[in-house]
């Protein structure tokens, strides 16, 4: 599975961090970091696109957004179709995102949790699959929803 990772600057040191946890532990996974390459001042919305772009593109793909809450992030991923963005700053949350909501993207906030936190919430979005059954037609619905507006 291909991973695409991005931050901003206020994330910039847990992305560093967080691809070298995923290369390490996951060998059977690419990681793709979309970005940035230092810490210095960047505009979020930006590298959320990137990481998105490359999803929607690589079907089997899941991607990494982080900046200092996450909140931008989350916002400016879920504007693109067929993104489905989750904030996740615990365990529980970043399990069920995958196998009741099959989201394809995690967000994280760097000045939230910290790297021992961060490193757990990806390994469990990594590792889950989405259940599907009663799930997948309220997948159907939020797609919808999408389709609408």
């Amino acid at each position: 599975m291909n991973i695409y990772i991005a931050s901003d600057h206020a994330g910039y040191e847990l992305k560093f961090n967080l691809v070298s946890f995923i290369l390490k532990n996951f060998s059977d996974h690419d990681v793709f970091d979309c970005g940035p390459y230092s810490d210095e001042s960047v505009d979020y919305p930006e590298y959320a696109e990137k990481v998105c772009d490359n999803v929607l593109k690589d079907k089997n793909s899941l991607g990494i957004l982080i900046c200092g809450t996450g909140i931008g992030m989350s916002i400016s991923a879920n504007k693109i179709k067929g993104i489905r963005a989750a904030l996740c700053n615990d365990i529980f949350t970043s399990k069920l995102s995958r196998q009741h909501n099959d989201s394809n993207v995690l967000v994280l906030g760097s000045r939230v949790i910290g790297f021992g936190v961060a490193t757990e919430i990806v390994k469990n979005f990594i590792n889950c699959d989405f259940e599907g059954g009663r799930h997948a037609s309220r997948l159907e619905l939020i797609k919808r929803i999408e389709q609408k507006n």
